[in-house]
């Protein structure tokens, strides 16, 4: 295995394995990114790779409301949230080789065994499975030209499917001394009829760690509030670490802010110290510029986000709209403004209609995200033509167009059975229809990666909002869909006041529309959340919430 500093004109490269202690979704993702950001400030190329120890390849066949977001690379891997995370932190695009699962990496294996690729050895779970995960997380170092790598193992230390991927970074490590560096992300609770934060489940989470033949070099403590020095102490002697290496990471109003409570605890420096690294600036201006405009938009504006992967048991989750939910922020940040999310169940609208103009009353704006299946979307319908005809701002994502156009079909033009053939494949106006490159895949249930995915160019036109927004004539944004709005109707839909902004660079597929006499009524086919960042919000989202500020004060 050839050492990782000769690698790409000698330089040199390092490498930091997130893992996590006591219970998954405590904030290993953000952490990841947080690190990351306080390193590229101080002038470090950094990438970040995410592992997800699951059996599906990838996943974009995943209940969205069991395991949130699919989170869209722009070259076309469908991958976890976290890699969200990553590039809005990052402030860079990242792609396939930033992300895997257990199911890639067996089933690139058996491939590679089933046409002599080990040239007839016994293929073994160990050193075969660990080294085609070193073997990745290099080539992402590679490719990124990456200082410093940091990769995310998902799930929790303990598990049975983690094993292999910490014996990948106890090979690193053993191969590379000095070059790889563990950080274990652990959850303290407070049990409320004790009052008192404990320490013994992060101090397992550690033993457990040791028991794969590693040692953590940070600990970040995760608990609704900071941990104190007596329990600093506490995990220090029974951790085997520094004191200084016992970081706290509080709950806080929002995960810009981790950036920078991370660097109160000089928790880059550490990283640099233990890494021998040499520092060649430090810039966290923009952080702090941020977290300034974060704390200074108080002005609310009230965004209204309807969809129907929010429910969990008697839980309301958002995790299935992360990118929406962000890029709202974003753009309300941009312009002094406080965001306001309001979760809307479009099932819920269905059955209460009374209680469904009282909630539209209170909005400044609404968005209609992506989603599949027919579930919901006849109230998302309500709410579109309640945006439609009482000017309320409305921005429509991917099947949030599709349905928009379904809608006025319908209503406007009169078309009472108008549909997308995802719903009713014998509609006699198939407004909505499968691209004709998709057919043949369903007809073999061909379903997993055969989407249109990643990112394309769409033209937009002189003298239209979108070519106002953008203020581009090309631009390329990330699509996730089999469905497309059928160019049969276009004619149709511009005599009734829809605009068709955006198109592929041959005219065949529609991108954007919006509607005329309207403050404010656009939807793209694309995914535009996908390319939001915390510096740049994109402009569809900026646009919305210009216009949901002006409807507030109308």
């Amino acid at each position: 295995m050839k050492s990782m500093r000769k690698n790409h004109k000698s330089r040199r490269r390092t490498t930091i394995f997130i893992t996590g202690g006591v219970m998954s979704g405590v904030g290993k993702g953000v952490t990841t990114a947080s690190i990351g950001a306080l390193l590229k400030a101080r002038g470090f190329k950094v990438t970040a790779v995410k592992i997800d120890p699951y059996l599906n390849v990838d996943p974009g066949t995943l209940n969205p409301t069991e395991h949130g977001e699919v989170f869209v690379t722009y070259d076309g891997l469908e991958t976890d949230q976290d890699i969200g995370n990553y590039e809005r932190f990052l402030d860079e695009d990242l792609g396939r080789a930033n992300y895997m699962t257990s199911g890639s990496i067996f089933q690139t294996i058996i491939n590679r065994e089933r046409s002599m690729g080990y040239g007839g050895k016994t293929v073994e779970w160990v050193p075969d499975v660990p080294n085609e995960i070193i073997g990745r997380i290099k080539i992402a170092a590679e490719l990124a030209d990456a200082d410093v790598t940091i990769v995310e193992i998902g799930g929790t230390v303990g598990e049975y499917q983690n094993l292999l991927y910490l014996e990948a970074c106890r090979m690193m490590r053993l191969d590379y001394p000095g070059d790889v560096l563990i950080g274990l992300v652990s959850y303290l609770p407070v049990p409320g009829n004790l009052g008192e934060m404990k320490t013994k489940p992060t101090q397992y989470a550690a033993r457990s760690l040791n028991a794969a033949g590693l040692q953590p070099d940070l600990i970040i403590c995760r608990s609704a509030q900071p941990i104190d020095e007596p329990r600093k102490r506490k995990l220090s002697i029974s951790c085997n670490v520094a004191p200084a290496d016992v970081v706290a990471a509080p709950d806080v109003a929002s995960i810009y802010e981790v950036p920078l409570k991370l660097e109160e605890q000089h928790v880059a420096e550490r990283i640099i110290d233990k890494l021998k690294l040499k520092v060649s600036k430090i810039d966290g201006k923009k952080w702090r510029e941020l977290s300034s405009r974060i704390q200074h938009s108080i002005k609310p504006v009230r965004i209204g986000v309807v969809g129907k992967y929010f429910s969990t048991g008697n839980f309301t989750l958002s995790d299935a709209y992360l990118s929406v939910l962000e890029a709202i922020k974003h753009a309300a940040w941009h312009i002094g403004r406080k965001p306001e999310i309001v979760w809307l169940n479009s099932e819920d609208f269905e059955q209460n209609k009374l209680n469904f103009k009282k909630q539209m009353k209170g909005l400044d704006g609404i968005i209609i995200p992506g989603g599949f299946g027919s579930r919901g979307i006849e109230g998302k319908m309500m709410a579109i033509r309640y945006a439609r005809e009482h000017k309320l701002p409305y921005l429509g994502l991917c099947y949030g167009m599709q349905l928009a156009l379904v809608e006025m079909a319908r209503d406007v033009l009169g078309w009472k059975d108008a549909n997308t053939t995802e719903i009713n494949p014998d509609t006699t106006h198939p407004v909505i229809h499968l691209m004709d490159e998709q057919e043949k895949k369903m007809e073999d249930k061909n379903y997993g990666g055969t989407m249109r995915l990643g990112d394309y160019p769409c033209v937009l036109k002189k003298g239209t909002a979108a070519r106002r927004l953008y203020r581009e004539e090309i631009v390329r944004e990330r699509h996730r869909h089999r469905y497309e709005a059928n160019p049969k109707y276009r004619e149709d839909f511009e005599k009734i006041g829809v605009r068709f902004s955006g198109l592929s660079p041959d005219n065949k597929l529609a991108e954007i529309i919006e509607l005329e006499k309207h403050p404010f009524f656009m939807a793209s086919q694309f995914h535009p959340e996908l390319t939001s960042r915390p510096f740049r919000p994109n402009p569809l989202f900026l646009g919305l919430v210009k216009a949901a500020s002006s409807n507030k004060k109308r």
